[in-house]
């Protein structure tokens, strides 16, 4: 997700009235693809100990494999692989060692130690989830005109999300780790500190004044507080977290949509990106998804599982650099294919850091 400091020129390619237009329907978009699958994932879990259904099966490979494949349409863009190629330790070292070290430890290193790496992995993995929201909540505060975060609405973020990814390591059940160490006892200190938090957080918005706290500002801040509240509400795996995975992957892929959709040339370029990101969603998404599923049996599977996961975490540290809009290529590379959301004024009130 896009963050950003202070920028200078960013070019605005739509009108005002066509700009506030794309920017309410993402906005509305982005706050549908989130409150949905997290009400969703409740409504339709399966009861414990049977098999999600086809519907939530769909949510969370649309959501969590098809997501983390789409990073790839960045190496397929020109301009993008320039950048890569200059800065090989980010894009192209780091991923390789990650996915080659998951796979050596998943391959050697027996179940009751490896889920040790597991925990470490979820631990990122959520955390990760809200500094997307954070961005998210950044970039609505930047494109609405209301400046940047404050520093207490930033903290009241991180907060939640460091609260509900202790959470969620405290009851490892939420995880499906059977053999993760016994934290049960401290899960109501996590839900306290979620909840500090939370109030923490909208004690922070209602002291700006009325016109920086906008409806739209306002809801994407407060279902970014309220992001891991399925986690202390629910003893289903399915109900606590897979909302939480599929209204992440989806917030990504409509702004990955958004950006291949967007930018220079014509009508049939923009398709042709579209349909290069869709296949590439949906192609490296498929094997992604049968990877997840070789936890178990011989070491060849199992390291293809460590590969599996080696690859998501790829995936944190590629986003991490390409939304980064306090560096001059993001900016230079997003700006003109999301003008409704990056025009110089927008940029420039966004901060933080955010991941896909």
């Amino acid at each position: 997700m896009p963050t950003a400091e202070p920028t200078a020129g960013a070019p605005v390619a739509t009108g005002p009235a066509a700009g506030g237009s794309l920017r309410r329907s993402w906005l509305a978009a982005t706050l549908l693809l989130t409150l949905g699958p997290l009400l969703g994932a409740v409504l339709v879990a399966p009861r414990t100990g049977t098999a999600p259904g086809a519907g939530l099966g769909l949510l969370l490979f649309v959501g969590s494999s098809v997501h983390v494949a789409s990073t790839g349409w960045f190496y397929t863009v020109p301009e993008v692989r320039q950048h890569l190629r200059a800065n090989p330790g980010r894009y192209l070292v780091a991923p390789a060692a990650l996915i080659a070290a998951t796979a050596v430890l998943a391959a050697l290193v027996p179940a009751r130690a490896f889920v040790l790496v597991l925990m470490a992995f979820f631990a990122w993995q959520f955390f990760h989830f809200q500094k997307q929201n954070l961005g998210l909540a950044a970039l609505a505060s930047g494109a609405y005109g209301c400046g940047p975060l404050r520093t207490g609405e930033r903290l009241a973020l991180t907060g939640t999300g460091i609260a509900g990814t202790a959470g969620l390591l405290c009851h490892p059940a939420l995880l499906s780790l059977s053999n993760a160490p016994a934290l049960r006892a401290l899960f109501p200190l996590a839900a306290w500190a979620y909840a500090l938090g939370a109030g923490y957080g909208a004690v922070q918005l209602m002291r700006r004044p009325r016109a920086g706290r906008p409806v739209p500002v306002s809801a994407v801040y407060l279902t970014s507080l309220a992001f891991f509240l399925p986690v202390f509400l629910f003893d289903s795996p399915y109900a606590a977290v897979a909302g939480l995975t599929a209204a992440h992957g989806f917030q990504y892929l409509l702004i990955m949509g958004l950006v291949a959709g967007g930018g220079p040339g014509g009508r049939q370029l923009r398709l042709i990106s579209l349909g290069v990101l869709l296949n590439i969603g949906l192609i490296l998404g498929l094997a992604l998804n049968l990877a997840s599923h070789l936890h178990t049996g011989p070491a060849p599977a199992r390291a293809v599982y460590g590969a599996y996961l080696g690859v998501v975490m790829a995936h944190f540290v590629v986003d991490a650099g390409l939304w980064r809009l306090r560096d001059e290529f993001p900016r230079r590379f997003l700006a003109p294919r999301l003008p409704y959301l990056l025009s110089g004024r927008s940029a420039a009130a966004a901060e933080g850091r955010g991941g896909g």
